[in-house]
């Protein structure tokens, strides 16, 4: 038995730094491809000239594309996409259902909402992404403080879940009001794109906002990753096992709706990534927190590094990430259907 788990762990182990290094990989790769090609050997000098202060004579083209364009949109890419991923993994783990996503609550409907009336405003950049990240945030808030009012004994987390439809249909509804009231020359079009999702626009600057509630957010799932298995038996159980079921599932709420909404203020909305790509990881590593949340945040950095490098680079005209993680994430949910429908039948 210990020679299993040893050989178990050390498998799961090496899943994990198998798909780092898929990260990795795809990372320089996605630094190669474009409309501007840059070569091995100027990726080497360029850095190599930012580490030393020593000028390598690179093209001012190369020099500006890379860091000023396609690194801080890569960056961008692998954070979003582990964001969003860790969130799904951490509310399927919290709610005990495969088919939860971390919109759930109402987050992406509400930050989506909050940066249509920056826009409708014409607020800015940074006035969009500060109120596309408060409103998720508040959208969340209003379905929690409203499931714990209306919410009761082993109903509570139903009614956090059918409180945060409602929330998110009713965002949803305000989304398009102020689509509806907006100019049809500048303002409509502007928060429609906005809506379908790109990483055209990001600068330095919007990666370095992201990386700070990134972290936030991070750090509390990982270090409670273990209580998400425990919280799967039940609230009844984990609390004779001595977890404090409330206060680990307002930190798990809290820290994955600073992920999504930061995300979705940096991005616009993505969907889908959430959803399928813990089941990806589950693939991988299995249903233990211990691993999952990594391996969702390692394949979730991939999958949209590898969906955006397929939008800037697949046509001459750029495609919102929102509508190929929709085409690609459609399918697989009907995978999922599925096969639940057929493990049903077999049991």
């Amino acid at each position: 038995m210990e020679f299993f788990l040893r050989n178990k762990k050390e498998f799961e182990i090496s899943v994990l730094t198998l798909l780092a290094i898929v990260l990795i990989l795809t990372f320089f790769i996605s630094v190669y491809i474009g409309r501007y090609t840059i070569t091995p050997s100027q990726l080497i000098m360029a850095v190599a000239g930012k580490i030393t202060n020593v000028d390598y004579t690179l093209p001012d083209t190369a020099d500006t594309i890379l860091f000023k364009v396609r690194l801080p949109r890569i960056i961008a890419a692998i954070l979003i996409g582990a964001n969003l991923a860790t969130a799904g993994a951490a509310y399927q783990g919290m709610f005990k259902n495969p088919m939860v996503s971390p919109d759930i609550l109402g987050a992406s409907h509400g930050a989506g909402f909050g940066a249509a009336v920056a826009i409708l405003l014409s607020s800015g950049t940074a006035g969009i992404q500060m109120s596309s990240l408060l409103f998720g945030l508040g959208a969340v808030l209003l379905s929690y403080t409203i499931s714990k009012i209306v919410g009761h004994g082993d109903n509570a987390t139903l009614t956090m879940v059918l409180t945060g439809m409602v929330v998110s249909t009713m965002f949803s509804a305000f989304i398009s009001m102020t689509k509806y009231v907006a100019d049809t020359d500048e303002k409509l079009p502007a928060i429609t794109f906005w809506l379908m999702g790109s990483l055209a626009s990001i600068t330095r600057k919007d990666v370095l906002i992201l990386l700070i509630p990134t972290v936030l957010g991070m750090i509390p799932l990982l270090l409670l990753r273990w209580k998400l298995n425990v919280l799967a038996f039940g609230d009844e159980e984990a609390q004779a096992m001595g977890v404090d079921t409330k206060k680990v599932r307002s930190i798990i709420i809290f820290s994955s709706t600073l992920l999504v909404a930061s995300s979705v203020s940096i991005s616009g909305m993505i969907g889908w990534i959430g959803l399928i790509v813990p089941h990806i990881a589950r693939q991988f590593v299995g249903p233990n927190y211990k691993h999952l949340l990594f391996a969702s945040m390692l394949v979730g950095g991939s999958f949209l590094l590898i969906v955006d490098d397929v939008a800037r680079n697949a046509f001459s005209a750029e495609i919102p990430l929102g509508i190929l993680t929709a085409l690609l994430g459609a399918p697989f949910f009907l995978y999922l259907l599925l096969k639940e429908r057929r493990k049903a039948k077999w049991n």
